[in-house]
């Protein structure tokens, strides 16, 4: 089993990296394998809305996104950090999730993220977590994923890694989120053993609100 940690922030090893690895610790405690994978702080392009990811099977723009998409179908739960800009998740992540999770869904690749758990983690100097973490939570439950809590919000507290060291409740929490991944993936594993199938799929309606 392998969980997938998504850093988001432009920072390799900044106050998002930190949280997210306090996690991929812990997961090891719990003999889950896990990854941290940086997207850079190279300019993302957001989704065009040209829908050709529906006819070619991946977005039309390279940039790291189908990269992504082909090295997530391997993982069994993920766990998805960004800093906090503006009350809301940084903007290379959102273009970057925008376009993974409609390319993944239009090309009918859904099993990379079809029930899997996931989780949101969130960093922030002081304020602003709440509402980012609402925005992330939102690609997982489109698309089926059950959603992994902690103890309290998934958030830390610092301008710096050393002060995210010192959110000792934070930290904490990343420590129960980890632990609470590691249970329903077990949970998962278990399921599988014992012959439970996972729910059946109705062929996707769209209603549009326009008479």
């Amino acid at each position: 089993m392998k969980v997938l940690l998504f850093n988001g922030s432009p920072h390799k090893e900044g106050c998002t990296f930190c949280a997210l690895d306090e996690i991929r610790k812990t997961l090891l405690e719990e003999n889950i394998e896990s990854e941290i994978y940086h997207i850079g702080n190279k300019s993302i392009s957001g989704c065009r809305a040209c829908r050709a990811c529906a006819k070619i099977g991946k977005c039309i723009i390279e940039d790291g996104v189908n990269e992504f998409l082909e090295y997530a179908k391997d993982f069994d739960g993920f766990i998805f950090g960004s800093p906090v800009y503006y009350a809301a998740a940084a903007g290379g992540a959102v273009s970057f999730l925008n376009r993974a999770f409609f390319t993944a869904f239009m090309s009918q690749r859904g099993d990379i993220f079809l029930h899997k758990p996931a989780a949101a983690v969130v960093s922030a100097r002081r304020a602003g977590t709440t509402a980012t973490l609402d925005q992330l939570n939102k690609y997982f439950a489109i698309t089926q994923m059950p959603i992994i809590s902690g103890r309290y919000w998934n958030m830390v507290h610092g301008h710096t890694q050393e002060d995210v060291k010192k959110d000792l409740e934070g930290m904490q929490n990343m420590r129960i989120l980890a632990r609470n991944m590691a249970y329903y993936l077990k949970c998962i594993e278990a399921g599988k053993k014992a012959g439970i199938e996972l729910p059946r799929q109705e062929e996707t309606i769209f209603t549009d609100f326009i008479r």
